[in-house]
């Protein structure tokens, strides 16, 4: 609270210092110190009463004298590359909310920035690491082959994927089982009575179409049915790449009833195809997908899909960087979760079996 002769002056409060912070609570500047800075000598409680003392007192370090005195800047590092099929706008406003939400908990920042390529984003990550305006990073959108691994492994930089992948030698993680969520697409739409499902994976070489692959398979197996390669698409992550995809696929002389995709926009495609053949998803054909973005639930009818809390990845993947940054081992910082079904209206019994579908699709519908 100012005082009364500070507020009649105009004057602004005085700066909160450690000492402040420390003889609130009634312990020295270097356990604090050592609090802020996830010593492990500190216990949890005392962590805790130290962050409780900062935020009510509002101390915020001195960016600049921590930078020299500690050797970090208390800064996380997200390079976005823009040349993404989506740009990452799917996921990118709830997932910035959580890191930065999280970062600020602990006192960190958030430090965003573009690039246009992955030579550039190679680039972009070396500026900020030697302008210090970064201790370490977050890779989201991980590839089989990842340069930005790589690169960071090689500098001795800390880093953490929002997904997997091909080498995990030396990888902190955070990540969503979306080849169980392909398995489990496959059971439902088996046990819905469809038995010619079709799938419509992601980019090649990014890491979870490997995964998301193998998830189908899986549920092939675990519902008893063959894995028919005719069904297995060439890869799409636009709407008109699934709605090609799809169309090559409703021309098989036995179509699918059922489609499982790994990414919404593809699976969006495949309504265009649907409706330009005169049926109707989630009567003629369904649909199961995977990534929840809001367009999915304005379809007609609204996409059954697998959703993922981008605002809680973003808290997580901040809280495995700090630990990283502070020396935890990265074997010791891999989490998993399950990606939520959205049951909507896409996924339906088949309204007649495959070949009297075709025969729909060669008569006219």
């Amino acid at each position: 609270m100012l005082s009364s002769d500070a507020q009649k002056a105009g004057k602004p409060p005085s700066r909160v210092t450690i000492s402040d912070v420390a003889d609130a609570i009634g312990v020295t500047k270097s356990t604090v110190s050592r609090a802020l800075n996830g010593y492990p000598d500190i216990s949890e409680k005392m962590r805790l009463k130290v962050r409780n003392a900062v935020e009510e007192l509002g101390y915020r370090p001195m960016a600049q004298a921590q930078a020299i005195r500690t050797g970090r800047a208390r800064a996380m590092g997200l390079v976005l590359q823009l040349d993404e099929h989506d740009a990452h706008r799917p996921f990118l406003t709830n997932f910035l909310a959580g890191l930065s939400e999280a970062a600020s908990r602990e006192l960190w920042t958030l430090t965003v920035a573009t690039a246009r390529s992955t030579e550039d984003t190679l680039k972009t990550i070396g500026r900020l690491v030697e302008e210090r305006k970064a201790d370490g990073f977050i890779l989201p959108r991980t590839y089989i082959e990842d340069a930005r691994v790589d690169y960071l492994r090689a500098h001795d930089v800390p880093f953490v994927l929002y997904g997997r992948t091909g080498d995990m030698a030396g990888c902190a993680s955070y990540d969503i089982l979306g080849e169980r969520a392909m398995e489990d697409a496959v059971v439902r739409l088996a046990e819905l009575g469809h038995r010619r499902i079709a799938f419509i994976n992601g980019g090649e070489a990014y890491n979870y179409s490997v995964l998301r692959r193998e998830g189908f398979e899986a549920g092939l197996r675990r519902a008893g049915l063959p894995l028919d390669p005719a069904l297995m698409a060439a890869p799409a992550l636009t709407t008109m790449e699934g709605c090609a995809r799809a169309r090559t696929l409703m021309e098989l002389s036995l179509p699918p009833t059922a489609f499982g995709c790994a990414v919404d926009t593809a699976a969006r495609g495949v309504y265009r195809a649907v409706g330009e053949l005169g049926l109707t998803v989630g009567q003629h054909v369904s649909v199961i997908s995977y990534d929840g973005i809001p367009d999915g639930e304005t379809a007609s009818p609204p996409l059954t899909t697998f959703a993922v809390d981008s605002h809680r990845a973003g808290g997580r993947l901040a809280h495995l960087l700090i630990a990283r940054i502070r020396g935890e081992a990265p074997e010791t910082l891999r989490e998993m979760e399950a990606a939520q079904l959205l049951l909507r209206g896409s996924d339906r019994p088949p309204l007649m079996p495959s070949p009297e579908l075709a025969a729909v699709l060669r008569d006219g519908a």
